[in-house]
């Protein structure tokens, strides 16, 4: 049986935290920041991974060989 693909877009958006927890970047921290202030650029920079682990299953079928942080 061939090996699974998987999704560049998901395994760039989501990493594995080493308790094998799914973890990203917020978004909105692409462009268009420059009147913006300090603090709330500096909430862009935090992971998240409260909201993540409901979609764990469907996320790891895009990406079936993400690999843990450790």
């Amino acid at each position: 049986m061939p090996k699974m693909k998987t999704y560049k877009g998901a395994a760039k958006r989501f990493k594995l935290s080493a308790n094998g927890k799914l973890r990203r970047l917020k978004q909105g921290k692409g462009h268009l920041k420059r009147r913006s202030p300090k603090r709330s650029k500096r909430q862009f920079d935090k992971l998240l991974t409260d909201d993540l682990n409901s979609h764990k299953r469907r996320i790891q079928r895009l990406a079936p060989y993400l690999k843990k942080n450790s």
